[in-house]
């Protein structure tokens, strides 16, 4: 079920949380045959410098790995923009 509510403060502090929770990123989609020649398909935690375990799917598409791992940059862009809109919102409203 789809909401169609505003999300509230409280809401982007929980996908705050969970984004801060999840392994460090950067995280990147690795596809065998276009990617890389052997070994399957996987995404890579961290970076060179601090890598993480990899993240192994199974029943995944392609489209679906790579979703999963953009969202761990995409997310915290998102939450920055959402609290920047709220903000200029706010600073409309009261002028």
């Amino acid at each position: 079920m789809q909401r169609t509510t505003n999300i509230s403060d409280d809401e982007l502090k929980l996908i705050q949380m969970r984004c801060n929770n999840a392994t460090k990123g950067p995280w990147v989609s690795y596809v065998e045959d276009r990617d890389h020649t052997s070994g399957g398909n996987f995404i890579m935690t961290g970076d060179n410098n601090n890598r993480g375990e990899d993240i192994e799917l199974i029943g995944a598409t392609i489209a679906d790995q790579e979703f999963i791992a953009h969202a761990r940059q995409d997310i915290p862009r998102l939450i920055n923009e959402i609290r920047r809109l709220k903000q200029l919102l706010t600073d409309i409203k009261s002028s």
